[in-house]
């Protein structure tokens, strides 16, 4: 009728990956008597604050902290890097050459140690290894990681689903390494962050038809994974933590960080009067199987996992060659990691220590001996 608005037509305007907003808002175009609409903002993707990532840094930084002052390395060690730190002095380099504490310290924090999972029942360490760090240089390197990425996707898919996310993948990658390295003791966030990369691959993926420029941000996000997962292969590194961290995150992101089609968010959020040709389905037939089928293989593959675990399995008897994955030994280092272990005899104020592994032999003369003093005389001895 004369002076009645003409129909509008709705479209969606979605900002690149790359800008500084993420937020997609309905647009209205008409030709004739423009109607102003209050412009809603579009709920399957809104901008999120993101808080939860931060917290989760300034939680690790804070164990770091506590766990350096349980360390005491004045009094429970020969020798400190950094002694005017007074207690929260630095284990010497040789016995951990990433600024950080002892062994056993991180093994009394709640460093993943197989040996007291599987006897002691001490399920527990799957999930607080991943809040813990052997060092200032490994806290650093994952806490930057987390910030960088994990920022964004609490931005874009909220604090429930990326902190689930986090922490999922945390358990996915202590329970690979569990499985594979069992004579050493294992820490850091390390699986969180390959989760997180992990789902933004999936995401990606799954999301395909709605991003632009789609290519170049795939082939970016393989080379990214692919350099990292990488640098695994360097001695005292627990790549295994890292593939399961992504496996489960690269899963997850598959369930989790789904989004609903365009042409199903034009129609639902489309005035009153506005008549599609056809209903668009939420989401395409490809996302609901990656779905289905991401969901199955994950919880099989944590159950078999953990049940396999608790039950002793050293996924290595099954595997001959899964250990190159974690290390290659070249003419520059060795893959020997076995902990070092001691026969030490005391008399008095003498000590004498013997390493199992190499033979050798020396005596020490000191005070208020402490079994962390030994385990570092016994560290050095064997080196």
């Amino acid at each position: 009728m004369p002076g009645e608005p003409r129909p509008l037509e709705i479209h969606l305007r979605v900002n690149p990956k790359g800008s500084n907003t993420n937020m997609v808002h309905p647009v209205a175009v008409q030709t004739l008597s423009p109607v102003q609409y209050p412009r809603e903002e579009v709920k399957h993707y809104r901008k999120w604050f993101s808080w939860l990532i931060p917290l989760f840094v300034v939680a690790n930084i804070v164990l770091f902290v506590i766990t350096m002052y349980v360390n005491n390395c004045p009094h429970n060690s020969v020798s400190c890097i950094a002694s005017f730190l007074g207690r929260f002095s630095f284990q010497p380099f040789k016995e951990n050459p990433l600024l950080g504490p002892s062994s056993l310290t991180l093994q009394k924090m709640g460093a993943l140690d197989v040996s007291r999972v599987v006897h002691r029942h001490q399920g527990w360490r799957l999930i607080s290894c991943m809040w813990l760090h052997a060092g200032v240089f490994h806290l650093l390197a994952n806490m930057l990681g987390i910030l960088v990425i994990g920022i964004r996707l609490e931005q874009e898919f909220g604090f429930v689903l990326i902190g689930l996310l986090f922490v999922i993948s945390g358990f996915g990658g202590s329970l690979l390494s569990a499985l594979f390295i069992q004579s050493n003791i294992s820490v850091g966030a390390s699986g969180a962050l390959f989760g997180l990369l992990g789902g933004m691959l999936s995401e990606l993926i799954t999301n395909w038809t709605i991003y632009e420029n789609k290519l170049a941000a795939l082939l970016t996000l393989v080379i990214i994974i692919v350099i990292n997962l990488a640098v695994g292969i360097l001695p005292h590194v627990d790549n295994f933590a890292h593939i399961g961290g992504f496996l489960t995150g690269f899963l997850l992101g598959f369930v989790f960080l789904i989004r609903p089609q365009f042409g199903w968010v034009n129609q639902r959020y489309a005035p009153l009067n506005y008549s599609p040709g056809r209903a668009k389905p939420k989401f395409k037939k490809y996302q609901c199987f990656l779905w289905v089928f991401s969901l199955v293989i994950l919880v099989v593959g944590l159950a078999v996992g953990l049940v396999a675990l608790l039950r002793g399995v050293d996924a290595n008897d099954h595997c001959s060659w899964c250990h190159y994955l974690s290390c290659v030994p070249t003419s520059k280092w060795s893959c020997h990691t076995e902990p070092s272990y001691c026969v030490s005899n005391q008399l008095g104020n003498q000590l004498n220590v013997t390493c199992s592994s190499n033979g050798k032999s020396s005596t020490y003369f000191m005070q208020d001996l402490t079994s962390s003093k030994i385990q570092q005389l016994c560290t050095q001895l064997c080196s």
